[in-house]
């Protein structure tokens, strides 16, 4: 087999573009494999067929890789992860053990939970008030799970919450799932697992990603318009075509849905529904550089009001030690937020704090950021909560289409979604799904030492360098 190189990329595309019969039977394969984003599914997805030594060809929409796990070194200094940033199930997840082999350092979450009434902070009474009910809020949750009837997440919480209901909505739905717990599936949020327990990377969670990505680098800036899926997979892009065998699609659900990328034919409806059911909410993000250390917490202390309503919000202190504090929105009221701009984000955000903490806080706010998750054309959100009656959507959307297309991300994963370490484990998934369909019997293992698997005489890798 012939070496994919960024030269023969450009030729097969051109040629692509210019012979209308690309795609048909007797056309050969550019590629056995195009996986379709570079998020945790897709860099899953490469490592796992690099390492079987077949052959693939990575496409990123945005100039990025990671998704919605990204970190940012310019804005204020020191790394920041914009999304994702704590790694859950430490036990468990393949990033933990992912990460030393790159050389990136992973800490243990040391960090207390505070309460505030108003501007002064929780009495003790009120504190094991707050955190009693939220222990009874969530095994409510669990015991309408093992009803016949899959009703909403807000339906289950019990009467006795009375004035704490608003934060218990906000805790468990907006702030926990990024979607108002109304729109929430009661048997989707009893079915993911706990994380009570997690760590985070010295140096990013998303420059970890990409670290990960490295020995497997995706196209950069080559989004995909249009996916043809008759007996082979014909993927168009600005830069022309390829063929392949099969496509892992990782985009987010809300991406898939947007007719940004044309199938044909369709996608049947009941993948369509599928996705529909899984649409992505809004967790949004603002950074606030802060003078003085003025909240008088540990790092990364996180710390809620007693709500009144949605217009709330959780304050994460002096992340990492530093003089930044992130102010975390979601559900319907982060993405009307977001949807109002930066300035409307920013500006609620600090009058936020000046209602706990009083308004000389105004005077230590130096430099700012607000992300905007829900407005990115390569995300549109933050991640798939099944709505109320559709849990059974993250199994359907496990199901490869004529063996040709496999859907991975976050959304496709029942018990770890809305974290990397589920998309993680179903980018895996899919790759081996596909592996298995063409005769790959070993288990490979992973790269060690960030170093990519040396290739067999028969089957050749991606290029290893990016342009």
């Amino acid at each position: 087999m012939r070496r994919l190189t960024r030269r023969s990329f450009l030729a097969t595309s051109a040629a692509a573009v210019a012979s209308p019969a690309i795609g048909a039977p007797a056309a050969a394969l550019d590629t056995e494999v195009i996986i379709i984003g570079a998020g945790a599914a897709g860099i899953a997805a490469a490592r796992r067929l690099s390492v079987a030594n077949r052959r693939f060809m990575m496409l990123e929409a945005s100039g990025l890789v990671g998704g919605r796990c990204v970190t940012d070194t310019n804005l204020f200094g020191v790394p920041l992860d914009l999304g994702a940033r704590w790694i859950y199930a430490p036990e468990t997840n393949p990033l933990v053990r992912l990460g030393p082999k790159t050389g990136f350092d992973l800490d243990q979450v040391k960090t207390r939970t505070q309460l505030r009434v108003g501007r002064r902070e929780a009495r003790d009474s009120e504190l094991e008030e707050f955190l009693g009910m939220r222990v009874r809020a969530r095994h409510a949750i669990d015991e309408a799970s093992r009803g016949k009837t899959d009703s909403d997440a807000d339906a289950a919480l019990p009467r006795e919450l009375r004035d704490w209901r608003p934060t218990m909505e906000f805790i468990l739905g907006a702030y926990g799932c990024g979607r108002d717990l109304r729109e929430v599936s009661v048997y989707d949020y009893a079915k993911v697992m706990e994380r009570d327990r997690s760590t985070y990377c010295r140096q990013g969670y998303g420059a970890l990603l990409a670290k990960l990505a490295a020995v497997v680098p995706p196209r950069l800036s080559t989004p995909v318009t249009r996916i043809e899926w008759h007996d082979r997979v014909v993927v168009e892009t600005d830069k022309g075509k390829l063929v392949a065998g099969s496509a892992i699609l990782t985009p987010s659900t809300n991406v898939l849905l947007s007719g940004d990328i044309k199938f044909v034919p369709d996608l049947p409806k009941r993948q369509l529904d599928a996705l529909a059911s899984l649409k992505l909410g809004s967790s949004e993000r603002v950074v606030l550089e802060l003078a003085g250390a003025p909240f008088g917490t540990a790092p990364d202390d996180l710390i809620f009001e007693k709500a009144d309503g949605k217009r709330t919000a959780a304050l994460r202190a002096n992340i990492s030690g530093t003089a930044l504090s992130m102010v975390d929105l979601g559900g319907s009221f982060a993405r009307e937020l977001s949807r109002a701009g930066d300035q409307a984000m920013i500006d609620f955000a600090v009058e936020w704090l000046v209602g706990l903490y009083g308004s000389d806080l105004k005077k230590a706010v130096k430099r700012t950021y607000a992300t905007r998750w829900s407005d990115n054309p390569f995300v549109r959100g933050a991640f798939a909560t099944a709505s109320p009656g559709k849990q059974a959507a993250r199994k359907t959307l496990m199901e490869p289409l004529q063996g040709k297309l496999y859907f991975a991300g976050e959304a496709i994963n029942e018990t770890n979604w809305g974290s990397v370490g589920g998309a993680w484990e179903s980018g895996s998934r899919a790759a081996e799904a596909i592996l298995r369909k063409l005769g790959v019997l070993k288990e490979p293992e992973e790269p060690r030492g960030g170093q990519p698997p040396k290739a067999s005489p028969k089957a050749t890798n991606p290029p290893r360098k990016r342009t």
